[in-house]
């Protein structure tokens, strides 16, 4: 197994170690692990890409290994009144949309490559739950709102770039 591919599965064991400390009202140890977390996402890519390392594993298990951290964070985050309901389901939606439409790419042969407002989505959603983890620190001290900000911003980006995948991939939409 290559380094690139045991971040990947470093970040999916990461995700129980995450909730667990998240509902023993630890939060700054959850953010802690969920932002090393988050770390091990950028660098299994940039790994993967200057080693030339990308495998079909890789390419499956990385976004779903985002997935499964991002979404167990927020869903956690919902739980605890951090997070309104419908943003995580408008999350979710994306989530299953983009994923779905990606899997008949693939059944045709295709790869609809991540955009950069997909990448942006993914940067803003973790940052924002690192800040949404850590009680908006070190931006309560000047009473600025920089975790609601980041949310509304990744709820945005998922928008966008939710519709922006369909329109890349509406040939495949078309019924045969």
């Amino acid at each position: 197994m290559n380094l690139p591919n045991a971040l990947t599965l470093l970040r999916m064991a990461m995700v129980p170690v995450f909730i667990v400390l998240f509902y023993q009202d630890m939060p700054i140890a959850a953010a802690v692990v969920f932002i090393l977390a988050a770390i091990t996402d950028a660098a299994d890519g940039k790994i993967a890409r200057a080693r030339n390392q990308i495998t079909n594993f890789g390419k499956l298990m990385d976004p779903l290994a985002d997935k499964v951290l991002t979404v167990s964070a927020f869903i956690c985050l919902v739980d605890s009144g951090q997070v309104a309901a419908w943003m995580v389901i408008v999350i979710l939606a994306r989530e299953f949309a983009i994923t779905g439409l990606r899997s008949v790419a693939a059944s045709e042969g295709q790869v609809i490559a991540a955009g950069m407002s997909g990448k942006l989505k993914t940067v803003f959603q973790m940052v924002a739950i690192a800040l949404l983890l850590l009680h908006n620190w070190p931006f309560s001290y000047l009473n600025l709102p920089i975790d609601q900000a980041c949310l509304w911003i990744a709820i945005v980006l998922t928008i966008y770039s939710g519709v922006e995948y369909i329109v890349k991939g509406r040939h495949l939409l078309t019924m045969k």
